[in-house]
C-alpha cells in the first residue's frame, strides 16, 4: 500500500514523526520531490487565490502525488501546544484540499490537538492505525519509533544542525568553516526550509561565509522566557516561537543581524514581524530586514535586497558598529 506524504506545510518539523509512523507499520511512503516550478504551478492553478503561498505549494504537492498513491496524508493540525493554537488554515486543510483538487484519492487523516490531553494526540495516531486495518501492539511499537524518530530530529536542530535532510542534493554544511558574521533567520519551518519557495537563501548566505542560525535551535524555554515578556500571553504557537527566539537571539546570543522571512498574506507574521521589529529597533542596535514571499516574488530582486543587507551588516562589523543602522546618526573619520 503506498501513502503519499505531501512535502509541505508542516511536513518540515513533524516529518520524522509521520514518515516514521507508516514506514514502522510496513505501509510504503511515496514523499512528494522538493518544490519545483511545476508543484508551485499546480498549486497555484488548484488552490484559492488568498491563501499564503505555503498552503498553495501544499496544494501542489497533493497534486503532484494525485495518480501515484493509494490514500494521501492529510494531517489535521489544530493545536500543537497545550492553551494554544496555530492558523485556523491548518484545522481546515483536509477540506480544503478535498473541495478544490479534483479526482482526489482515499485521505488518510491525523488529528494533532494537544490543546485537549495528551492522551488524544496519541489516540489520533491509534485511529489512524486502525482505519488501515493494523493491530494495537503494531501501532503502539510504530508510535514508539516514531517519537524516538522526532525526538532525535529536534535535538539535532538544538545543537545547530539545520535540517537538510529535506533537501540533502542543494545545501552543504560547511562545519569546518570559520564564521565572522552571524544572522538570526527567523520564519516559519516551512518557508525557511523550502528551498525553491525561499529562493535557496540559506545557501546563498552560508556562501558568503555567514553562520545561520533559525528558531528550531533554541531551547523551549528561552522562547518561552523571552516571549513571556510581552504584555499578555501570545496564543498562537508559532508566533510565540517566532518572536521568543528573535528575543533571544539579539539579546542573549549577540547576533549581527536579523532577517525575517515572511510568506505574504500570512496573518499571524503580519502582527509578530511587526512586533519584533520594532522592540529589535527600539532597544537594540541590530540590523533587521524583512522579507515577503509569495508567488510573484523575483530572485533578482531579492538577491539584491539580501546583498545590501550583508554588505551593510559586514561594514557595521568591520568599523565597530559607528554606522548607525536607523539613520539617527553617522560618525565620520
Amino acid at each position: 500500500m503506498k501513502i503519499g506524504m505531501p512535502r509541505g506545510l508542516l511536513y518540515f518539523h513533524y516529518g520524522a514523526l509521520w514518515e516514521t509512523f507508516l514506514t514502522e507499520l510496513g505501509l510504503e511512503v511515496v514523499t512528494s520531490p522538493p518544490t519545483n516550478k511545476r508543484i508551485l504551478d499546480l498549486g497555484v492553478k488548484n488552490c484559492v487565490d488568498d491563501a499564503c503561498l505555503p498552503v498553495k505549494l501544499f496544494h501542489g504537492h497533493v497534486e503532484f502525488l494525485k495518480g501515484k498513491v493509494d490514500y494521501i496524508f492529510i494531517p489535521r493540525i489544530v493545536s500543537i501546544k497545550q492553551w494554544e493554537y496555530i492558523c485556523p488554515k491548518f484545522c481546515g486543510l483536509p477540506e480544503m484540499v478535498k473541495n478544490t483538487i479534483k479526482d482526489m484519492p482515499k485521505m488518510l487523516l491525523l488529528e494533532h490537538n494537544l490543546h485537549k490531553p495528551r492522551s488524544n494526540f496519541i489516540k489520533g495516531f491509534y485511529q489512524l492505525g486502525a482505519s488501515l486495518g493494523f493491530n494495537m501492539k503494531q501501532i503502539k511499537n510504530s508510535y514508539r519509533k516514531a517519537v524516538q524518530s522526532q525526538s532525535t530530529f529536534e535535538e539535532q536542530c538544538k545543537m545547530g544542525v539545520i535540517p537538510w535532510y529535506f533537501n540533502k542534493a542543494s545545501l552543504k554544511v560547511s562545519k569546518n568553516r570559520e564564521h565572522t558574521i552571524t544572522i538570526a533567520l527567523i520564519g516559519h519551518p516551512y518557508v525557511l526550509y523550502d528551498h525553491y519557495a525561499n529562493m535557496n537563501i540559506i545557501s546563498k548566505l552560508q556562501q558568503r561565509g555567514i553562520r545561520v542560525i533559525t528558531p528550531e535551535m533554541v531551547l523551549e524555554r528561552e522562547i518561552d522566557k523571552h516571549a513571556g515578556m510581552l504584555s499578555k500571553p501570545m496564543f498562537w504557537s508559532f508566533g510565540r516561537k517566532l518572536y521568543g527566539a528573535s528575543m533571544y537571539y539579539v539579546k542573549d546570543f549577540s547576533v549581527d543581524g536579523v532577517i525575517y522571512l515572511s510568506a505574504f498574506a500570512c496573518g499571524i507574521d503580519s502582527l509578530i514581524a511587526e512586533l519584533a521589529e520594532r522592540k529589535i529597533r527600539r532597544e537594540t542596535n541590530i540590523p533587521i530586514a524583512l522579507f515577503n514571499i509569495d508567488e510573484h516574488t523575483g530572485e533578482a530582486g531579492m538577491n539584491t535586497r539580501l546583498d545590501a543587507f550583508i554588505d551593510m551588516v559586514i561594514r557595521r562589523k568591520e568599523h565597530e558598529n559607528n554606522l548607525s543602522t536607523h539613520g539617527k546618526y553617522i560618525y565620520s573619520c
